[in-house]
């Protein structure tokens, strides 16, 4: 900041000249102090710079409504939303989220540090702050290919970069537990890192805590964030397309620990996003739950900005910036209006900022690439097994069953079984064309014909097809390459629908309002397919080759179980 700017605001603030915008006559959340209380918001330079009785070049009456600050959300992916940063930005101002923390670990995955490039130059332009973790696990395991690797050198020359706050979420723990020294650089790298603690038992928390790492998005019960807390964790609840914790984390939460408990979506969907909502789903979830409104609004604002150490953000009060929503109700958290530094961002549920243009994305494309195979490399030689180890999906959860199984068999091959809904899946690298094809079965998709197919495979993106038949798994897969990755349905050697995404293979370089009109095409061919309705087919596949999530997931290497760190084969040693 100039002298002469924050002279300016000194002034403004001691009432010796006008404020640009002055708030008239609104309610005012106040984080601080868990109370409502009233006056005039002044701000000027897009920083709110007093409260009190001002006077205002411009002013806005808002006749009796709440105000409160910008929601943060916490940890998000946004290429999770299949939408590029410029274009995420447009979808989540209307939600009231004014502030992401953004780990671009997926398209780093594909590209490496041009990913994030690309990710950090596509938001400059966007009137959401977009703020970045660096990825720290890429690749998330030795157990995968990914297409890029990234050392801590390789991050190094981002710290110190305009909105980089530090390390994303530490996957491998085992490298932290045992001192590599890889690991150890990019822990040293900043003071400011995330936690990725699935499934990690007390003592594993010690050592991330240990480590420096801060926070952890992956509670899945009550016990689990409570340790976390106790530890000195912050605890991120974390309501996602796939991954729906929210329920079980607030029991978790109270007056005398909620000053820890930061809202996330980690992954969301762009439909979800538009017709769910982002961090305002979790802040009206919370409140229904019993929470107190203002803790509710606090821990979407106030404590994430906290542990980020965002300090001019969070809070409807002088230094601040004036980022902040208008309620027609605060028990409902009814948005009027949104405002990003002062100026109007979204109003009646729709953006109302300025266009931005996006970055170019010449070096993030042609992503896909395949060695030559048939349906001969899809078979799952049994030979005289009739069990099989087995991936059992647990909808809207990204943890997963080992299940053992009688399956159908011909000549010893696998065969899929739509009345047990057991159905083959398989994960083929698409990156360096090595031909990887890792092989296995899966219960619960619930597809009665055809296949699907993505690009979108978490966390080293290659592809991820399921189907009742080879023929149409081959077909769904080949229609990717032709596109350069995407969504694809497949039924009877035909493609019923399709969602390019040729930046990375994981966003589009449409508008998000065309993306999600081609989303919903896409739901009505998975209807095609009996995929059910209770949970997304696609978004559950994606996370299916997920291998540092409990139990049984499935890399381009083959079955992986995460309890043992190791491949698995797919059949059963009947002797054991």
């Amino acid at each position: 900041m100039e002298r002469e700017q924050l002279k300016k605001r000194i002034f403004t603030a001691n009432k010796q000249q006008a404020a640009e915008l002055v708030i008239r006559n609104a309610n005012i959340v106040n984080v601080f102090t868990k109370e409502l209380t009233q006056g005039d918001i002044a701000i000027t330079d897009g920083v709110i710079v007093g409260i009190g009785e001002y006077e205002g070049e411009k002013e806005i009456d808002a006749a009796g409504r709440y105000i409160c600050p910008g929601l943060i959300d916490a940890h998000v992916h946004i290429e999770s939303s299949m939408v590029t940063p410029h274009q995420f930005s447009q979808v989540v101002l209307p939600h009231g989220v004014t502030t992401v923390i953004t780990d671009p670990h997926e398209i780093a995955n594909v590209s490496g540090s041009e990913g994030i490039e690309f990710m950090l130059n596509d938001s400059e332009s966007a009137m959401l702050d977009i703020l970045v973790m660096l990825p720290s696990s890429v690749p998330a395991t030795s157990f995968e290919n990914s297409g890029a690797t990234l050392s801590s050198n390789d991050l190094q020359k981002f710290i110190g970069r305009d909105r980089v706050l530090g390390i994303a979420e530490v996957m491998d723990f085992p490298s932290v537990l045992n001192g590599k020294d890889g690991m150890l650089d990019k822990l040293l790298l900043s003071r400011q890192i995330d936690g990725h603690a699935s499934g990690l038992k007390e003592n594993d928390i010690n050592v991330y805590r240990t480590a420096g790492i801060l926070t952890d998005h992956e509670c899945v019960t009550k016990e689990e964030a409570v340790i976390r807390l106790q530890r000195g964790m912050y605890v991120m609840l974390r309501e996602g397309s796939v991954a729906k914790n929210l329920s079980e984390l607030l029991e978790a939460v109270n007056e005398n620990n909620a000053h820890r408990c930061l809202f996330c979506t980690d992954d969301k969907h762009l439909d979800d996003l538009i017709e769910e909502g982002s961090i305002d789903f979790n802040v009206r979830a919370a409140i229904q739950y019993g929470i107190n409104p203002i803790t509710a609004i606090s821990m979407a604002s106030l404590n994430a900005a906290q542990c980020y150490g965002l300090h001019t953000k969070g809070a409807i009060a002088p230094g601040f910036d004036a980022d902040f929503i208008l309620l027609d109700n605060l028990e409902e958290f009814t948005i009027y209006e949104v405002y990003k530094k002062g100026k109007l961002a979204a109003a009646n549920g729709r953006y109302a900022g300025p266009d931005s243009s996006g970055a170019t994305t010449e070096k993030v494309r042609e992503t896909v690439n395949l060695s030559r195979y048939t349906q001969k490399d899809l078979q799952i030689h049994l030979g005289k097994s009739t069990k099989a180890n087995i991936i059992g999906i647990n909808p809207n959860s990204l943890i997963t069953e080992h299940l053992v199984e009688e399956v159908e068999t011909i000549d010893g091959y696998f065969l899929s079984d739509i009345q047990k809904d057991l159905l083959k899946i398989a994960v083929v690298e698409r990156h360096r064309a090595t031909g990887n094809i890792g092989l296995g079965i899966v219960k619960g998709l619930g597809l009665k014909s055809g296949a699907i197919a993505t690009t979108v495979a978490h966390d080293s993106h290659n592809i991820i097809a399921v189907g009742t038949n080879d023929a149409d798994i081959l077909r769904a897969v080949d229609a990717l390459e032709r596109m350069g990755g995407g969504l694809t349905v497949a039924e009877k050697g035909e493609v019923l629908a399709e969602l390019p995404l040729p930046v990375a293979g994981l966003m589009s370089e449409e508008t998000f309002e065309e993306v999600y009109k081609e989303l919903k095409q896409v739901d009505k061919a998975l209807s095609k397919l009996g995929a059910p309705s209770h949970f997304n087919a696609f978004l559950t596949l994606s996370f299916l080759s997920l291998p540092v999530i409990p139990h049984l997931k499935i890399t381009d290497c083959g079955l992986f179980e995460m309890a043992a760190f190791r491949h698995i084969e797919v059949p059963v040693d009947e002797g054991r």
